[in-house]
């Protein structure tokens, strides 16, 4: 066991690929095992995939794209997602332990990386694949791109930094915000700055505005409708959210960072320069960059959400580089023994957290009865729905259409793999035309409990409307879900479309 070990000390990318795994296998076998149904964003990424359109209302849309490659790779809408969130934060671990190389040399970086499992953002909520994973490696990939770039100078890294940074964009809006604060530091730092007097930066730069301008061109034909819903998701942030609701979630989020740290014992150990000569303390400069990208953002969206509201998981990407700001301070007092401990605490942290979510994510559908979005009969209900249709109308299933969250479990699944007609607006769904709903018709889906507007009403009006129960715990009541074909050629339909979502 000492000499495996030992092994693994001496070459830290052997230890850094065993946390991977670990990351990996734990985190998508457990939510593949208790979870019935997708998480909330992870069906509507795969509803959304299939249209392989470069903006919705709310994002950007590589999340959606990787969602729809999974499910064509495999055929399965059970696991991939979680691999793929997995793969993602998993990639952020290797980003940043090449930063941190780069900065204090590789058993530091390593003890770094070895720090991330014990940030909440990095487990429990990682099941639930959506923008804020897909721009994590992102987020990590630029920090080290720039760093590399302002330190060489080499043409291949400013290259390289121009292109991750357009294709971040494609994950989400808001890795501008680190894009902004990378431009500030090399304004602020001398040898960053000195590197614009060559044309290798503006070529990267070139290379960026090419990769964005589709996303550009894309924005202005949707009338700014992703800017429209950020501001609508934040103003209702603001009337249902304590003021300081998001930095609450933030701050506990980080709390067991600290613990993790204490237990190591580098906040005690006292270096010994007798026993073992020091390491060399990274450069000054190298700190301040590692805290102005690690937690300048964080701290900037913190406070703006004193004033705007932020949802409580949008700041999940920017923690990244908060493990090596802390060994960056502390790594001179790293020794064996709390190398050791951090390695022992990282996997603690990932089987037991992802132990603790399959415990409670089961007990909370079968034995407390919480309808929660995992509990949901998705095969079931796209199973179910499909039949249904089929049972009136002969040709395919192509639309599916009435309470978001109920209809795109109906789509999910289903074999003709129909579109979702988000919140049945023609100005959320583009790809739903009145051409195609005269033509293919629609099959309008909603739970009990959930009213259907008079234009609905209408759409229905003489249609029969069946009402199917789901068994979805051990212990609660069967979900009853409605639905009702609306077929080809409807004279009434589809009139005019509703008003805005709800955020939620």
């Amino acid at each position: 066991m000492p000499s495996i070990w030992n092994g693994l000390v001496r070459h830290p990318w052997r230890l850094l690929a065993l946390l991977c795994l670990a990351q990996i296998a734990c985190w998508t076998v457990m939510p593949a095992i208790v979870n019935v149904g997708p998480p909330r964003d992870v069906v509507e990424g795969f509803m959304w995939g299939r249209e392989w359109v470069l903006l919705t209302y709310k994002h950007p849309q590589l999340p959606c794209w990787l969602l729809e490659i999974s499910h064509l790779l495999t055929g399965s809408f059970r696991w991939p997602q979680y691999m793929l969130s997995q793969l993602m934060v998993s990639t952020t671990f290797v980003l940043v332990y090449l930063l941190a190389r780069d900065i204090m040399g590789s058993t530091r970086a390593l003890a770094a990386v070895l720090l991330m499992p014990s940030i909440y953002f990095f487990g429990w909520p990682t099941p639930q694949f959506n923008h804020d994973y897909a721009q994590m490696p992102f987020w990590a990939g630029i920090s080290w791109l720039l760093w590399r770039s302002a330190r060489d100078g080499r043409p291949g890294w400013w290259l390289a930094l121009g292109l991750v940074s357009g294709v971040g964009l494609y994950a989400k809006f808001s890795t501008a915000l680190l894009l902004a604060f990378g431009g500030i530091w090399i304004l602020y730092d001398a040898r960053a700055r000195s590197r614009l007097a060559t044309p290798w930066p503006w070529l990267g730069l070139a290379v960026f505005l090419g990769v964005v301008t589709p996303l550009a061109v894309e924005l202005v034909r949707l009338d700014f409708l992703p800017l429209t819903y950020a501001a609508h998701r934040n103003a209702w942030v603001l009337a249902n959210r304590a003021r300081l609701y998001y930095i609450g979630v933030q701050l506990a989020g980080l709390a067991a960072l600290p613990v993790v740290l204490a237990l190591s014992g580098l906040p005690r150990r006292q270096a010994d320069s007798a026993q073992a000569p020091l390491p060399a303390a990274p450069e000054r400069r190298a700190v301040v960059y590692l805290a102005w990208m690690g937690l300048g953002p964080a701290l900037l969206i913190m406070v703006a959400s004193l004033f705007t509201g932020t949802g409580e998981s949008w700041g999940a990407t920017m923690y990244n580089l908060v493990g090596a700001l802390a060994i960056a301070l502390l790594g001179q007092r790293l020794g064996p023994a709390e190398l050791r401990r951090l390695a022992v605490l990282a996997l603690l942290c990932v089987v037991g957290v992802s132990s603790a979510y399959a415990v409670t994510r089961w007990t909370g559908c079968n034995v407390l009865g919480r309808l929660q979005p995992m509990c949901w009969p998705a095969r079931s209900i796209s199973q179910t729905a499909e039949a249904i249709w089929h049972e009136t109308v002969p040709g395919p299933l192509g639309i599916v259409g009435g309470d978001d969250g109920v209809a795109q479990l109906a789509g999910l699944e289903a074999t003709d793999q129909p579109s979702i007609f988000t919140t049945l607006d023609r100005r959320l769904a583009p790809w739903i035309t009145d051409q195609r709903l005269r033509d293919q018709g629609m099959l309008l889906v909603w739970p009990h409990g959930w009213n259907l507007s008079p234009q609905q009403q209408a759409w229905i009006a003489g249609l029969p409307v069946k009402t199917v129960p789901f068994d979805w715990s051990l212990k609660a009541p069967p979900l009853e879900i409605s639905f009702a074909v609306i077929p080809p050629g409807r004279a009434n339909f589809p009139g005019d479309p509703p008003g805005p979502p709800d955020p939620e």
